[in-house]
């Protein structure tokens, strides 16, 4: 009995991160039997099924049609095997164990998913493995039609796209030569964003229009508290607008996290992204997890904007679980088969009415909810929450003259977004030190490094922190909040005003 196994490299995500897997196969004679070892799932396992109809439908001889024991080993043995990515690599390792073609393995990483009929379908996560392959010394990628331009943004490998089985077996062999897939040309875009409403359209609200720029230039976290029908998702869906498009380091941070996710509808995410759940999504949905973790909303918003209107309504444990991502811009999801730390730097913008039926506090409209029933509304959003949203805006009932007015009053979208891109460019060129993108970002130990203030703003803001009883939490925030404030107005230091207009986006007691 003589064996023939031969040795083939596949990979696949755990987390957002690539592993390499070498896939083995085994030929011998014996009893006719199909196998495969290695933790697999059963997606892994039935791949012997596709795998076989492949080759069939693909011009060759079918395992299953000789005498003969086949062993597909996938390792590293102890980590769990997921999905039909391995295809392509048992597939071929099969054929090149039963001198059915002949070809040199090496360097080679080989990913993609069988039908029946030998066609190759899209996999998920192309952008991560590809980065994975680069750093392994791997030289060329084969993988299916669809998935090269997302892999080709990773410089430095040969990409090849095949549609089928019988496209990949032909390129090895020398008898059709797949061309390698060009590197995208990325450009920088700044002037194309897809609007959902534009800060012009707007009626009133300039409060709140202020509060949006302050929070796109710097990143900071924003709540919007008003009744019913004022405008709080309009502007909300404003945001992007104003929003400089991703550098080219956080395209591909995105990108990798949507292709994981299997939410990839485009080649390269140059925009950012902008989710909005619904407020009856589950934990899992919003923070991620399952059996094998995967990312949620919190994730796939990263670099971008988490928008939860009817914040109150949202589960306490999904409210509670945003602590550790707006402190770390990470969040952990533990699982008894595995712990993953998911990236989670988002912009979280919600809003909320002031009590259940929403004219608590209106001149015009009589609140109908009992105190009980706003309490309990209120306290959804609790202490640690409150303070780590670092700007708090009232939008109150607009006048119906205003809402009738023909006039377009103040700046429009692209003229607020003009003013964002220079308060980033500021900021980039005082963090270029350090792995900080925005204002926001900047952990305590460094506020006196790059937002000194002088003896008369500190008094200042003494005085008020002592009369608002701001957390120490609060207080840093309020320097990071006058400190964008400056970069709008391109000031070079941090004046007594900044201070005054950051203190005054903390709420009021009379606010919540």
């Amino acid at each position: 009995m003589t064996t023939q196994a031969v040795k083939l490299h596949s990979a696949q995500t755990v987390g957002l991160h690539g592993v390499i897997i070498d896939v083995e196969v085994d030929r011998y004679l014996g009893t006719k039997k199909l196998s495969i070892v290695g933790l697999p799932d059963k997606a892994v396992e039935e791949s012997l099924e596709r795998v076989s109809a492949a080759i069939k439908n693909s011009g060759k001889i079918s395992p299953q049609k000789r005498n003969q024991r086949v062993t597909v080993s996938l390792a590293p043995a102890d980590l769990k095997k997921e999905g039909p990515i391995f295809d392509l690599a048992i597939a071929l390792g099969y054929l090149l164990s039963s001198n059915q073609i002949n070809f040199d393995p090496r360097n080679k990483l080989f990913l993609g998913e069988l039908s029946l009929n030998g066609a190759l379908r899209p996999i998920k996560g192309a952008l991560p493995l590809a980065a994975k392959a680069k750093k392994a010394g791997f030289e060329e990628i084969y993988l299916p039609a669809g998935n090269g331009t997302e892999a080709a943004l990773i410089d430095g490998l040969k990409i090849f796209e095949a549609a089928s089985l019988s496209d990949v077996m032909q390129h090895l062999e020398d008898e059709i030569k797949i061309p390698p897939r060009a590197r995208p040309r990325i450009e920088k875009i700044h002037a194309e964003i897809k609007e959902q409403s534009d800060l012009s359209e707007i009626r009133g609200q300039a409060a709140a229009k202020r509060g949006l720029e302050i929070a796109a230039a710097g990143g900071h976290n924003l709540l919007m508290i008003g009744p019913p029908g004022t405008g709080k998702t309009m502007l909300a869906k404003a945001l992007p607008s104003i929003l400089p498009p991703l550098t080219f380091e956080e395209s591909l941070e995105v990108t990798a996290i949507h292709s994981v996710a299997g939410k990839l509808k485009i080649p390269f995410l140059s925009a950012r992204p902008f989710h909005s759940p619904h407020h009856t999504s589950s934990y899992v949905a919003l923070v991620g997890g399952g059996a094998w973790p995967r990312p949620g909303e919190i994730t796939l918003a990263h670099r971008g904007v988490l928008f939860l209107d009817e914040f109150p309504e949202f589960d306490r444990r999904v409210i509670e679980s945003l602590r550790q991502p707006l402190e770390n811009g990470t969040i952990t999801v533990a699982r008894a088969k595995d712990t993953v730390e998911f990236p989670a730097r988002f912009m979280l913008i919600c809003a909320m009415n002031p009590c259940p039926c929403g004219n608590l506090g209106s001149k015009t409209k009589r609140c109908i909810c009992n105190q009980n029933a706003i309490l309990r509304y209120q306290r959804k959003v609790s202490g640690p929450i409150a303070d780590r949203l670092d700007l708090w805006i009232e939008v109150p009932q607009i006048a119906h003259e205003e809402l009738g007015s023909n006039d377009r009053r103040g700046p429009t979208s692209a003229e607020v977004r003009h003013k964002v891109i220079a308060a980033r460019a500021i900021q980039q060129k005082r963090f270029q030190s350090r792995k900080y993108f925005t204002n926001s970002e900047i952990p305590v130990k460094d506020l006196e490094i790059f937002m000194p203030l002088s003896q008369a703003c500190r008094a200042t803001l003494n005085l008020a922190a002592k009369r608002m009883d701001l957390s120490p939490r609060a207080y840093h925030r309020v320097i990071k909040i006058a400190r964008t404030i400056a970069d709008l107005a391109g000031e070079i230091n941090i004046n007594e005003n900044h201070i005054l207009e950051a203190i005054q986006y903390r709420p009021s007691p009379n606010l919540i």
